[in-house]
């Protein structure tokens, strides 16, 4: 909670911002506004593509896409994505993949969407070195002490880890099954090419989405980089443990977008048309088609 009372004071703060966003809306242009939805729906057959790619056991395709849409509900319960993770664990286990397994094509889904995202960020960067200025997201004097903050993180996780016996034994249980399943997958070039192509063309089609809309909105940024404005906000609050994102991406996404070169208000308006398009208006119907799966025991 606490990450999304620091976003409730600055948008307070900065209220006057947020209201001359909401006033630039009524200036979209519709067909683009549309594109986005249709760019917002293709994720969610890119996510199912994906899973199934991870898994070597074939799932039932409709359910599992139903599965997604649903799944997109229910991380507005829980943070970092955990709800959508208790989703998919919950149907592959209906469909009878065991809990190591489903667990294993939980992992390889994650570590196959953020690779990509991440090598897709990084190929645009090359492509597009001006899209974003480095110096307006993080100031110099802030890179060393980051930089030291995420090592120290990370060597007291594998610290943890390796200094407790029972969280050492479960860590390497699960790695070696996830291992497994991985190598299983990867002798499939069907399952190979689902897996890496849909995670690959899942935060594609999201940056696809939010160009849309600042097309629609008239922001004064190149298609491009409003996709790589949208890759380095949401990877820089991947770890931020809001439900859903809710609060933390919109202030990424606008930093971002300001970065690359659009004025505050144009970029507010964009941040919040598409979040209304890709959080808010599928929230409802994926909250019924969550209840529906439930009560069919899809899930």
């Amino acid at each position: 909670m606490i990450p999304m009372v620091l976003v409730i004071v600055v948008a307070l703060q900065h209220r006057s911002v947020l209201v001359a966003g909401f006033g630039h809306l009524r200036a979209a242009q519709w067909p683009w506004l549309l594109v986005a939805v249709g760019a917002t729906c293709l994720t969610w057959v890119a996510a199912a593509v994906t899973r199934q790619g991870a898994l070597v056991q074939r799932l039932p395709a409709r359910r599992l896409l139903a599965t997604q849409f649903a799944a997109g509900a229910a991380n507005h319960l829980l943070p970092t994505g955990l709800g959508a993770s208790a989703v998919n664990l919950r149907f592959m286990t209906v469909c009878g993949v065991p809990l190591a397994r489903s667990s294993a094509a939980l992992a390889l889904y994650m570590l196959a969407e953020s690779i990509t995202r991440t090598a897709l960020l990084l190929a645009l960067l090359i492509a597009f070195p001006h899209a974003l200025r480095p110096g307006s997201l993080v100031p110099a004097s802030m890179g060393g002490p980051l930089l030291l903050g995420v090592v120290l993180a990370v060597c007291a996780a594998v610290a943890v880890v390796l200094l407790v016996r029972r969280l050492r034994t479960a860590v390497f249980t699960f790695l070696r099954t996830a291992l497994g399943e991985a190598r299983s997958v990867h002798t499939r070039p069907a399952r190979a090419l689902a897996l890496w192509g849909g995670s690959l063309a899942f935060p594609a089609l999201q940056g696809a989405g939010l160009a849309a809309v600042g097309e629609a909105l008239a922001l004064p940024v190149p298609p491009a980089h409003m996709v790589v404005a949208y890759l380095a906000g949401t990877l820089a609050v991947a770890a931020v443990p809001t439900p859903g994102g809710i609060g933390t991406v919109e202030a990424a996404l606008v930093v971002t977008l300001v970065a690359a070169g659009g004025p505050v208000a144009v970029a507010t308006a964009v941040v919040l048309a598409y979040r209304i398009i890709t959080v808010w208006l599928p929230l409802l119907p994926g909250a019924l088609t969550l209840g529906a799966l439930v009560r069919l025991k899809v899930i």
